[in-house]
Order: structure tokens, then sequence, then C-alpha cells
């Protein structure tokens, strides 16, 4: 997909995600090796962002598994439809067991799931396995079958191999420790929190129309909410999400005031609401 990691740079720019060097040179290794992509930091800071625009740039097919606490192997892989069946064998009552069976276990009644879906798929396709720390540790079983050979054996129909391999990406918020086996398939990526000129520059491409001193203002004192010890420290979507409420106030520069009223859009505990407005000082941002 990419043919240096400036290209890489350069086309995701081009869909609004500034990436880091470092990102964009363990995407471009990524595509080049063929290897998936965990990509592991706090929430809000681009890492389901990434396989959308590696989809767009890509003119792939996005296709996306949600995990969390019970996903199966129904909800990732596939499953059957059982409803189909039973009215398919109510419909041949008069035909023997061995006949309906190999007509109810074939593709007129298999619902392929994301990670079957992404296997067949023939087209370019960017198979994001998204927090995937949230799912259970059984879950990392079919995980690594499918990674290590891009193959799943459906019992009734045989094994199904990619002609086509997905770009594979990731993500976890570090929720729990994924396993080494895991982790060995892939290669590995963390997103932290920007550098003060990347979020501006972020802040500039996804609030058109915000002005350079406000900007600044806005990039510093999220810093100095992340250098407190808060429950949950904003994150770039807070960022973005703060720079986008004070534009909409026709707010021209920050103060003690507005900051405290719009503390809300930024931090999502009452703690560190409360903890933000006692200890923030404008003057020393």
């Amino acid at each position: 997909m990419f043919t240096s990691v400036d290209d890489v740079c350069a086309r995701l720019a081009e869909t609004g995600y500034l990436a880091s060097p470092a990102v964009a040179t363990t995407v471009f290794l990524a595509d080049r090796l063929g290897k998936p992509l965990l990509v592991e930091g706090p929430a809000g800071v681009g890492k389901t962002e990434l396989a959308k625009a590696v989809a767009e740039v890509a003119g792939a097919r996005l296709v996306r598994l949600q995990c969390y606490e019970g996903v199966d192997e129904s909800r990732a892989l596939y499953e059957w439809n059982h409803a189909k069946q039973l009215l398919r064998i109510s419909a041949g009552r008069d035909e023997t067991w061995d006949e309906t069976r190999t007509d109810i276990f074939s593709e007129e009644f298999l619902l392929p799931r994301p990670l079957l879906t992404a296997i067949r798929g023939d087209g370019p396709t960017v198979l994001l396995i998204d927090e995937t720390d949230k799912a259970d540790v059984e879950m990392e079983g079919l995980l690594l079958e499918v990674l290590s050979d891009f193959q799943v054996t459906v019992p009734e129909l045989g094994t199904i191999t990619a002609t086509r391999r997905p770009f594979v990406v990731l993500t976890s918020n570090a929720g729990r420790e994924l396993s080494e086996a895991l982790r060995r398939r892939c290669l590995f990526l963390h997103i932290g929190f920007p550098d003060e000129e990347l979020e501006r520059r972020i802040v500039r491409l996804k609030v058109p129309g915000i002005d350079a001193a406000l900007t600044e203002s806005v990039v510093r004192v999220v810093g100095a909410l992340r250098a407190m010890d808060l429950r949950k420290a904003p994150s770039v979507a807070e960022t973005v999400d703060w720079a986008r409420t004070l534009l909409a106030l026709g707010a021209g520069a920050l103060d003690e005031a507005l900051v405290r009223d719009t503390l809300g859009v930024i931090l999502k505990h009452q703690d560190d609401v409360l903890k933000a407005a006692a200890k923030l000082d404008l003057d020393a941002v």
C-alpha cells in the first residue's frame, strides 16, 4: 500500500491523520512485512482512527471486530443461521437426515462474522480488532490461530484460507496484559499523548477557524492537566472537543471562569474536575 515512510505520512495526512515518524515507520513496516500491528495507548489518542485512515488511503474495506467481555467465536468468527435452518428442516420433512444435513450446513446458512469476513475478502481489507484487552483470555487463542495462518476451519465446510491477507490492526488500552504469544505475532506501536507542536497541528487541522493564540492556550492547559494526578487525563480527542467548544462559544482567549465552566468537556470524572479547578493556575501555564 505504501512506497516509503514519507508516503505513509503524506497519504495519512490527506485523510486528516497527522502521523508522527514512529507511527508512520511502524505502519510502513507492518504493510511491507505483512505483520499484524498491535497499537497500544490511552483512549482517545488515535488508535482506532489510524486503522480507519489506513483503510481510506488504501481504498480498502474496513472490517471491525469490537471486543468486549464475553465476545466469543460466534460473534467474532461465524455462526449458523439457526432460524433459517429450522425452516429448511420443516420444509423437507420427507427427506432423510443426511440429505437435510448436507443442505443446512452450506454457505446459504452461514453467517460470517468479522474475522471470517476479512479472511474471505478478495479485495484490499483492513481488519480492525478494537480494544483487544477487553476480550477474555480465551479469545486470544482464536486470534492466534487466525493471525498465524490467516485461515479458519469450519468443520462442516473445511478450511478457508485467505487469498489476500488483510492489513490487521489490533488496539489495546492496556486494561489487561495481552499474552506474549499474541504480542510476538505483531509489530508493536505505542501511541501516547503527542508533543505540543504535533497537538497544535492536530487542533488547527480538526478545528478550522481557531486562531493561533487560542490553539496555543488550549494545548498548554491540556498539557498542565495531564501533569496532574487525574483518574483520566484528557486525550487528543478531548483537546479537539474543547477547542471546538471554545470556538462555538466565541471565545478569543481563556480565563478562569471560561475554563471552569467548560472543564466537563475535557475531564470525565467529578473528582478530576474539582482537582483541576483547585490546582490549575492559568498564569503559570
